[in-house]
C-alpha cells in the first residue's frame, strides 16, 4: 500500500510538471505573430505521416536512417510496456496484463527485449559517431558545450533505461524459476536470459531487491526523461508532428510578400487617405521584418523548439562549407536561446520587461545573415520541415527596410536598379554596346 501511494504521488507530480512545461512551451511559441497554416489539411496530414511518422528524409543517409528508425520504433512500442508498469505501480500488482494476454504477452516481452537490445547497439553506434569519428557536423563550433553534452546525455539515458528493462526481466525470471511469492511464470526473455549467470550466487532476497530497484529506477528514469525533454533538443520527439504538419507546402525557396509592406504601399496609394489625419498618427506603425522573437511568427518559433541540432542544414549550406560564419543550425539554436530568455523574463515579471537585448545583433550577427545565399538547401535537407531561411530573410528585411543597413555591394546594386533599371553600373543607352564588340 505504501509503495502504491508513493508511486502514485511521484506519477502525479511528474505529469503535473510535464503539463506545466507544456503550457510554458505553448505560451512561448504563441509570443510570435499569427500565421495561417490551416490550408490543404489532407496534404499536410500526409506530409506529417511521411516525414514525422515515416521519417522518410532520414533514409537519405541509409545507415543513420535505419538506426534512428530502430530507436524510434522502440521508443513507441516499448512504451506499451510502460502502461503495464504504471498499472502495477498504482494497483500494487505485478505483470497485471499477463493473465489477460496469455501467450501473446510472452511474444510482446520477447519482442520488447529484442528492440531494447537493438536500441543499445544503435545508441553505441550513434555515440561513437558523435565522439570518435570526427564527423564535421558533430564537431562544429556551434555544437560545443551544452548541445554536445545534451546529445550524449540522451544516449546515456537510453542505454541505462534499456539495461534496466533487461535487468528487471532477468531478475524477474530468476524469481519465477524459484517460485518466489507472486512472480508467476509470465514472459519470454531471449536477451535478458544471458544475464541469468550474474545472479547464480545471489540469495533470493538480494535478487528481489535488485528486481525492485531495477523496476523503480526504470520508471523513475522514464518520468525524468519525460520532463527533461523540455530542456533538451529531443523535444523534437513531440514537436516533429505539429512542425511537419504546419510546415511550408510549397517547394523551393520562394518568399512571401510582407503584409506590413503591402499595407504601407496600399495606404500611400490610396487617393482618399490622409497621412496627417489623427487616426493615422495614433496608429502604431507595423515593423518591417524582424529584430526580435516577437516579430517572428509562431511557426518560426515552433521551428526553433523543434530543431534536432542534427546539423544536416549546416552541412548542406554552401556558405558554411566555404568557411563563412553562417550556420543554419546555429540560427535555430540562437533563436531558441533568445526565446527561452524571453520566457524566463515573463516568468519572473509576469509580463515581458525590456532587457535591452534583441535577437538581431545580441544573438545573431549581421555577418551571419548576409553570408546566406538564399539557396534553400537548409530547408530541403531538414528531416522535419524546419525553415531557417525564413528567419534569416525576416532579419535581413529589418536591416534593409528599418535600419537602411546593408553591405555596400547590395546598396550599390539597389542604387543601380533605381538609376539604371539593372544591377550593373551602366547607363541604359549603353546596354547593347557589347553587340558591337
Amino acid at each position: 500500500m505504501i509503495s502504491s501511494i508513493l508511486f502514485s504521488l511521484i506519477l502525479i507530480f511528474s505529469i503535473l510538471l510535464f503539463i506545466r512545461n507544456c503550457r510554458k512551451l505553448y505560451r512561448n511559441i504563441n509570443l510570435g505573430k499569427d500565421i495561417n497554416r490551416s490550408d490543404n489539411s489532407n496534404f499536410r496530414f500526409k506530409k506529417m505521416l511521411r516525414l514525422a511518422f515515416g521519417q522518410s528524409k532520414m533514409f537519405d543517409k541509409p545507415l543513420v536512417g535505419i538506426l534512428h528508425f530502430i530507436v524510434y520504433v522502440a521508443f513507441v512500442l516499448i512504451n506499451i510496456e510502460l502502461l503495464e508498469i504504471v498499472m502495477d505501480g498504482v494497483l500494487g500488482t505485478h505483470r497485471v496484463l499477463a493473465p489477460y494476454l496469455g501467450s501473446f504477452y510472452n511474444f510482446l516481452i520477447a519482442f520488447f527485449e529484442l528492440l531494447a537490445f537493438a536500441v543499445i547497439i544503435s545508441v553505441v553506434i550513434f555515440w561513437t559517431r558523435r565522439n570518435f569519428l570526427k564527423i564535421k557536423r558533430f564537431i562544429s563550433n556551434d555544437l560545443k558545450g551544452w548541445p554536445k553534452n545534451d546529445a550524449n546525455y540522451i544516449l546515456y539515458i537510453e542505454v541505462v533505461l534499456m539495461f534496466l528493462f533487461l535487468n528487471m526481466n532477468a531478475t524477474d525470471q530468476v524469481l519465477q524459476n524459484a517460485n518466489y511469492s507472486y512472480y508467476g511464470d509470465y514472459g519470454s526473455f531471449p536477451i535478458s536470459s544471458f544475464l541469468f549467470p550474474l545472479y547464480d550466487n545471489f540469495e533470493i532476497a538480494s535478487v528481489v531487491i535488485i528486481e525492485r530497484a531495477s523496476w523503480w529506477l526504470h520508471i523513475l528514469g522514464i518520468l525524468f526523461f519525460l520532463n527533461y525533454l523540455y530542456y533538451s533538443k529531443h523535444l523534437h520527439i513531440l514537436l516533429a508532428f505539429p512542425n511537419t504538419y504546419f510546415s511550408k507546402i510549397k517547394s523551393g525557396g520562394g518568399f512571401d510578400n510582407l503584409d506590413s509592406v503591402y499595407k504601407e504601399v496600399k495606404a500611400m496609394l490610396d487617393p482618399t487617405g490622409d497621412p496627417y489625419s489623427t487616426n493615422n498618427t495614433n496608429q502604431q506603425v507595423e515593423k518591417f521584418g524582424a529584430n526580435d522573437v516577437f516579430d517572428l511568427n509562431w511557426f518560426q518559433l515552433l521551428n526553433a523548439y523543434t530543431c534536432t541540432e542534427c546539423g544536416r542544414c549546416s552541412s548542406e549550406c554552401p556558405a558554411n562549407q566555404t568557411g563563412k560564419l553562417l550556420s543554419p543550425r546555429s540560427i535555430m539554436m540562437k533563436t531558441r536561446d533568445r526565446l527561452e530568455e524571453v520566457g524566463k523574463n515573463i516568468d519572473k515579471n509576469k509580463v515581458f520587461k525590456d532587457d535591452g537585448k534583441k535577437l538581431l545583433n545580441d544573438y545573431i550577427t549581421k555577418e551571419e545573415l548576409w553570408a546566406c545565399t538564399t539557396c534553400n538547401a537548409c530547408v530541403e535537407s531538414c528531416p522535419i520541415g524546419i525553415d531557417p531561411l525564413s528567419i534569416i530573410i525576416d532579419l535581413r528585411r529589418y536591416m534593409v527596410m528599418e535600419e537602411s543597413s546593408a553591405p555596400s555591394e547590395i546598396n550599390n546594386m539597389m542604387n543601380n536598379l533605381e538609376n539604371n533599371g539593372a544591377p550593373w553600373p551602366f547607363n541604359q543607352q549603353d546596354r547593347l554596346n557589347w553587340i558591337n564588340n
